[in-house]
């Protein structure tokens, strides 16, 4: 019997099993000393309608066991154009593991310094794209057999972006919660670490405004396909379950590539 810990190792050519979700970032980290590129495509419908398009290259390094860095650019066509609105730069530590034969348990602390330029007219704050500030957390990861849970909490502080003076009457800080489940749905039976696997989740994403206490919760499906164990494909539909603040785009799709070089660094 092949679990999904064994099928992930295989991706990460470690003993240790890697999680990979969609939306969010489990508390296990990438291979060490392996360099990954990835290109996010964002497709957030407006209320009205027609839709905004983001664009987020990121480079990101494992750079040992409990530490991963990620750069990432903002590119928007809010404007008309595509253009650079911004960057931000990620760090995640991982302080605690126990790892079991078919299940491991991790927990890791991470944070998110960002720069934008773009205007300000949601007050969803977002330091991914949206916002300038900063986001610190914390995540937990627990994987048992074909199934991972991942669950995290953060404290999220916007502040001007560049120009663009934060509103006064906006909350300028948050608290944001996240649920994420994935199964490994295929293959049943495991031959080769070069078969496609193909995993499905489901994660939730919410929000509360510290001053004013508004809130948002947004369910998001997805479709993941890691093809020879090194490229990966995710596909996600991103719903507005309920919000009472005033958001540009409550519903979005999302097209994510990856690509992971091994042992780059060493």
């Amino acid at each position: 019997m092949k679990y999904f810990a064994i099928i992930i190792s295989f991706l990460s050519l470690q003993t240790n099993a890697q999680e990979l979700f969609v939306m969010t970032e489990p508390a296990s980290n990438m291979p060490t000393a392996s360099i990954g590129v990835r290109d996010m495509s964002l497709f957030a419908f407006k209320k009205t309608e027609g839709y905004n398009y983001h664009n987020m290259p990121e480079l990101m390094w494992g750079v040992n066991k409990d530490w991963m860095i990620h750069a990432s650019a903002f590119l928007s066509d809010r404007g008309g154009d595509l253009k650079l609105e911004g960057g931000s730069l990620y760090a995640k530590y991982r302080f605690f593991s126990v790892d079991d034969l078919h299940s491991h348990f991790r927990l890791a602390a991470y944070g998110r310094l960002s720069t934008s330029n773009a205007q300000i007219h949601q007050e969803d704050i977002e330091t991914m794209g949206m916002n300038s500030g900063y986001e610190i957390g914390t995540v937990a990861t627990q994987l048992i057999n074909k199934t991972a849970l991942s669950a995290s909490i953060s404290y999220e502080r916007a502040l001007n972006n560049q120009n663009n003076i934060f509103p006064e009457d906006f909350s300028n800080s948050a608290m944001n919660y996240t649920f994420s489940v994935g199964q490994l749905m295929y293959p049943k039976k495991y031959t080769n670490f070069k078969q496609t696997n193909i995993n499905a989740m489901l994660e939730f994403l919410g929000q509360r405004l510290n001053q004013n206490g508004k809130s948002y919760l947004d369910v998001v499906p997805s479709v993941q396909f890691i093809i020879n164990s090194q490229a990966r494909i995710d596909l996600a539909y991103r719903r507005q379950v309920y919000s009472d603040m005033q958001r540009i785009s409550a519903n979005s799709i999302l097209l994510k590539l990856e690509y992971t070089f091994f042992n780059v660094t060493n």
